[in-house]
């Protein structure tokens, strides 16, 4: 499903534009249910109806999106948590929890930070207050918009825009363009995307949403780590080191992928520009891809490693890395990841 989601969405073949043409009538009436829901919700705030709209114990920086995964949520959530330790504050990650690899890589990206699963928001940052946080970032809340927020960064991804934003289930987008107007700021981020694409983008969102404030963010990937250095993360966020690597003579630069044979594995919702990002540093990249957030089975592991016997590694990342270290197999190529750090380029005042 996940593959026939991509091709509909991003294809640009015969079947792809007739299958995007069949499903238009739904994506009519999913944007109808969308505009109905959000107008409620922006009736509710210029009213101040708490019983709809409910404010927080704690201020909430909302780090969400407008599409079906792939912008870069995490490594953009995390970073803000970074920014707010520096300046002092003691915040937690509220998240939903899809899966069982997105709370996971927040606990390792900010190891003394709380982080908390929570379907409903409002418990969670309630918690986090018991906690002794003083506020919060709450990772794909845009829609969430029950809970007040003290403000929203908006991510858009230049790496997965086609000319149009086609709303689901024609096309990756859960809301329009239109609904950026009640960001703080909008993030284009870019992996592989091209500074034409990123122009392109910015081009559309100032059209749909005009007084829009813009960052451009660009995700590069960082150090390779062999996965067998992850401390194994217990259900109750507690870590137990499984090989310790306090040398760092286990991590390669990004550079050492130049001319190596590579199978990449991704779960996750962009796994192109993945995959591009590696090609760009001069890796030879075979591809093994799993629907976004998928559970890898011991089976899994054993598959890849079967078709990466004369690969010179096997690379993924944190998000993947967090599931398949456990139980990559003992006779196996070595098995690497890598995070994506955020750099911004452009809108860091915002």
């Amino acid at each position: 499903m996940s593959d026939f989601a991509q091709m509909v969405w991003e294809g640009e073949g015969v079947l792809s534009r007739a299958m995007r043409a069949i499903l238009t009538p739904a994506s009519s009436l999913f944007g109808f249910i969308v505009s109905r829901r959000n107008r409620k919700f922006d009736r509710a705030i210029s009213e101040r109806n708490t019983a709809i709209v409910r404010s927080t114990l704690l201020p909430a920086l909302s780090v969400g999106n407008l599409t079906v995964g792939g912008t870069g949520k995490t490594p953009m959530a995390a970073w803000c948590v970074q920014r707010l330790l520096k300046s002092g504050a003691k915040p937690s990650v509220v998240l939903r929890g899809y899966g069982d690899d997105e709370w996971r890589v927040h606990t390792l990206l900010n190891r003394n930070v709380p982080v908390i699963v929570a379907p409903d928001r409002l418990n969670g940052i309630a918690l986090a207050k018991t906690r002794g946080s003083n506020c919060v970032v709450l990772d794909d809340a845009f829609q969430h918009r029950q809970a007040a927020r003290a403000a929203d960064l908006v991510l858009v991804s230049a790496d997965r825009w086609t000319g149009a934003a086609r709303l689901l289930p024609s096309g990756p987008f859960r809301e329009p363009l239109t609904s950026l107007r009640r960001a703080n700021v909008v993030v284009i981020t870019a992996k592989a995307a091209t500074g034409e694409q990123i122009s392109a983008l910015e081009t559309a969102v100032l059209a749909a949403a005009p007084k829009s404030e813009i960052a451009v963010v660009r995700l590069t990937l960082g150090t390779l780590h062999l996965a067998a250095t992850l401390p194994r993360i217990e259900a109750d966020g507690s870590m137990k080191a499984q090989k310790v690597d306090n040398s760092g003579m286990l991590d390669r630069s990004i550079t050492w992928l130049s001319g190596r044979k590579i199978v990449a594995v991704s779960a996750i919702g962009d796994p192109s520009a993945f995959r591009m990002q590696l090609e760009a540093v001069g890796a030879n990249v075979t591809v093994e891809r799993f629907p976004d957030h998928h559970t890898f089975s011991p089976s899994d592991a054993a598959k890849i490693a079967r078709n990466a016997h004369s690969a010179d590694g096997v690379v993924c990342t944190l998000k993947d890395a967090v599931k398949l270290a456990s139980i990559w197999p003992r006779v196996a190529p070595p098995l690497w990841y890598v995070s994506q750090s955020v750099v911004v380029e452009r809108g860091a005042a915002a």
